[in-house]
């Protein structure tokens, strides 16, 4: 029977629920305007060195820049002009800080306050919990940004000068491109062979690398992380650090996960490209070692790669699709289905097994809403991941591309990583635009494009009956 619920009445203010789904999709025009400007710029003539780039390169550009996935059909370094670069480079920044974070900052400037609809629009692009919480974080992620970018550029810029004998100009350029696009888990690099140059230099490998995980773990985990740093001044309070429990969940759980990640990545790919003489066979251990580290951080959703992907094993690829399926940590600049839906997977899978009714992380039991999120996240990606592979290998003999390097790609794609096994740019035109929607919706995410598409609020007020399923 129906329940009892309030119904809208005609001239009624709509509901918090239909305000929310407006700002979703304000994001969504935003990213596709911002999109169609770049395309524009890309598409003049003082952008490409030579000839002028097609429509599609220069959308499928574009999109890669400003859903900082960074794979490419055109050599970033000998295509594009400096005009160019600098393009993608706005584009990489504005796609990574957010569209309407952007824009909602500079409303703040302004005005130094912001109005209910502003805030709403923030809250959709920084996943901030409460409202009154957006613009302290807002401005947290502008600081964090800025403080970042601009001391790894500045670090780069000094090893390149240094260490490699680089001019000056070229160097800072170098090292600002490079800062922002690793922060913003971007990975475009001016250079047409990407961090190869640089694979046994922890001098510049490492510190990339920190600049990716940090972008990757979330703007709310580095705030909080920041603020329980500030509080060691009080020095009758624990080191922050040591006190595990004071972290909130999502901390705690994006920490623990990445950690989890990252070192069994590092120990798969040592073990396997080990001895393989076309990445890492030459190196020495020390070598071994940081380029194993290296591409385990770049599967966060980066996209640099200091080895020759392409020369990879197919046990290599396979686990990497794994890694950026998954992604980094939650509103931040990684892709894929994020650490944090993973690890609500796997504790749903851990508290069947034990018979455990609720599913309880840290000592906290997770709601039914965050369970259903989950799993519509993680199912929605695999679904996309499946349809774009379906709609390229049908069209593509295996004899000319593989279907692991197919995945690849698209895994590469939907995750917003960047890596690739070098047939982004051999595959046709329409091939590289299923290659361009799956970068919008991994960027956007499933949730946030279905929620801002949607035309009406669609409210059940009926509950069936109980029904039981035989399940395996």
């Amino acid at each position: 029977m129906p329940l009892p619920g309030p119904r809208r009445r005609a001239g009624q203010r709509p509901s918090p629920a239909s305000l929310r789904r407006r700002p979703a999709q304000i994001v969504t025009l935003g990213f596709l305007a911002t999109i169609a400007a770049g395309t524009l710029l890309l598409l003049l003539p003082v952008s490409a060195t030579g000839r002028r780039a097609s429509l599609v390169e220069a959308l499928f550009t574009a999109t890669s820049a400003t859903c900082v996935t960074g794979l490419a059909v055109v050599d970033t370094q000998t295509f594009w002009t400096p005009f160019g670069q600098a393009v993608i480079l706005a584009l990489i920044q504005v796609g990574g800080f957010g569209v309407m974070t952007v824009a909602s900052l500079l409303g703040l400037v302004l005005s130094r306050r912001l109005g209910l609809r502003s805030r709403l629009v923030a809250a959709e692009s920084t996943h901030s919990i409460s409202l009154g919480d957006v613009k302290r974080v807002m401005l947290g992620t502008l600081w964090i940004t800025l403080v970042a970018e601009g001391v790894l550029a500045l670090w780069l810029a000094a090893r390149l000068v240094v260490g490699y004998g680089e001019g000056l100009g070229h160097a800072l350029w170098s090292g600002a491109f490079h800062s922002v696009s690793s922060f913003n888990n971007a990975g475009f690099s001016i250079y047409s062979d990407s961090l190869v140059r640089f694979v046994a230099d922890p001098w510049m490998c490492l510190p990339i690398c920190f600049a990716v995980i940090v972008g990757g773990l979330g703007f709310p985990v580095m705030i909080e992380l920041w603020r329980l740093a500030r509080s060691r001044r009080n020095k009758d309070r624990p080191h922050p650090l040591r006190t595990f429990s004071r972290w909130s969940i999502h901390t705690r759980l994006t920490i623990a996960t990445t950690g989890i990640l990252l070192a069994a990545g590092t120990l798969f790919v040592l073990a396997v490209e080990w001895a393989n003489p076309r990445t890492m066979g030459p190196l020495d251990v020390p070598g071994k070692l940081l380029a194993s580290f290296t591409h385990s951080v770049m599967t966060r959703t980066a996209g640099f790669n200091s080895v020759d992907t392409s020369e990879m094993n197919h046990g290599t690829w396979f686990f990497s699709d794994v890694l950026m399926f998954i992604g980094g940590g939650s509103a931040g600049t990684a892709g894929g289905v994020k650490v944090g839906t993973f690890a609500i997977l796997a504790f749903i899978i851990w508290s069947e097994l034990r018979g455990d009714r609720d599913v309880t992380v840290f000592d906290r039991r997770l709601m039914p809403s965050t369970l259903r999120q989950a799993l519509t996240v993680a199912l929605s990606g695999v679904a996309l991941v499946i349809v774009a592979t379906l709609a390229i290998t049908v069209t593509v003999p295996p004899t000319v591309v593989p279907l692991d390097r197919v995945l690849f790609e698209v895994v590469s794609a939907f995750s917003t990583t960047g890596l690739s096994t070098g047939i982004t740019a051999d595959l046709e035109p329409w091939h590289q635009l299923v290659l361009v929607v799956l970068m919008f919706l991994g960027r956007l995410g499933p949730i946030t494009l279905g929620t801002g598409l949607a035309l009406r609020e669609r409210t059940r007020v009926v509950r069936h009956p109980e029904g039981a399923v035989i399940i395996g």
